[in-house]
């Protein structure tokens, strides 16, 4: 069983794995994500998360934004439609020190996207989950479809980074108090997502309802959070999805997943969950494996 050490090196954090035969037998987590080195360059952030592990004498693989024009090294895009076993034959060397996994790239027309690291956790999923369609919640939300071990195309939605710039920077968020969870407010917001395409006109009227007193304002993250989802969803259950035959997977945490899985029944699409982190650590397992032959 392979050794290796494997990192998932994000924009605002770093998660680090040293296996042994196989096994786990330490994990560090850091803040130092590309954009928060704090004057530190990429190798110095890497020598001291590694401390003490035998990076010398292992396969370091790397994956995520490390190998974006922000991180490390600009690492390129594999284009889609891409076969996933390519992705360990097509790794690029930093400083002898890692390898770095490469992103994948649609560029057409009608869809230009990119993604880092999330490929990582659709490898893993092949094998843990294998299926058409995979939705990847997070601040920028990926809907890929794949076909038969190749990743054949993929959309990405701001649904999360939209959320928090509303809540947080906009006159819909402007005074509220602390926010507190609320399981009907967030369904009232998926139903009402869900139902309507005019999406930009709705959004003024999250501010309205509690500025006439009929939603509580604590209520309104939640609330806001259905709108957003249920519309993704219901939009993208429409333009992407070429079929609903088969069950898709929904990747991430389980929290966010739940909203997503709840958007999903909503619109009458079978889904199923599957650990984010057990989905990219399996993946990296595979690369790892790749290398070690």
């Amino acid at each position: 069983m392979t050794s290796y050490i494997a990192i998932d090196w994000g924009s605002t954090n770093l998660r680090a794995w040293y296996y042994r035969q196989g096994e786990c037998c330490d994990e560090r987590r850091s803040e130092a994500g590309v954009t928060r080195l704090n004057g530190r360059t990429p190798a110095e952030v890497f020598a001291s998360v590694t401390d003490g592990w035998p990076v010398n004498e292992l396969p370091v693989v790397m994956a995520g934004m490390v190998g974006s024009n922000a991180g490390w090294l600009s690492v390129p895009y594999l284009s889609c439609p891409v076969a996933l076993n390519e992705i360990a034959s097509r790794l690029t060397r930093v400083e002898d020190k890692a390898w770095i996994v490469p992103g994948l790239s649609v560029n057409r027309p009608d869809n230009q996207n990119v993604m880092r690291g999330e490929e990582t956790q659709l490898l893993g999923a092949a094998q843990l989950a294998p299926g058409t369609y995979y939705v990847m919640p997070g601040t920028h939300c990926k809907w890929v479809r794949a076909e038969g071990g190749t990743i054949a195309d993929f959309r990405t939605v701001l649904t999360g980074e939209l959320h928090h710039i509303l809540l947080k920077h906009s006159l819909i968020g402007a005074g509220l108090p602390t926010q507190r969870p609320d399981v009907q407010a967030f369904q009232a917001g998926l139903e009402t997502g869900a139902a309507d395409s005019s999406l930009l006109a709705r959004l003024f009227e999250v501010r309205a309802a509690h500025v006439l007193g009929s939603r509580p304002r604590e209520s309104v993250s939640d609330f806001l959070s259905g709108l957003l989802i249920g519309h993704e969803v219901a939009l993208m259950a429409k333009e992407f999805m070429q079929s609903a035959a088969q069950p898709l997977t929904v990747i991430g945490g389980r929290s966010l997943a739940e909203r997503y899985l709840s958007a999903l029944k909503l619109v009458g699409l079978p889904a199923q969950w599957l650990d984010g982190d057990r989905a990219f650590r399996h993946g990296m397992r595979s690369i790892a494996d790749e290398l070690d032959h």
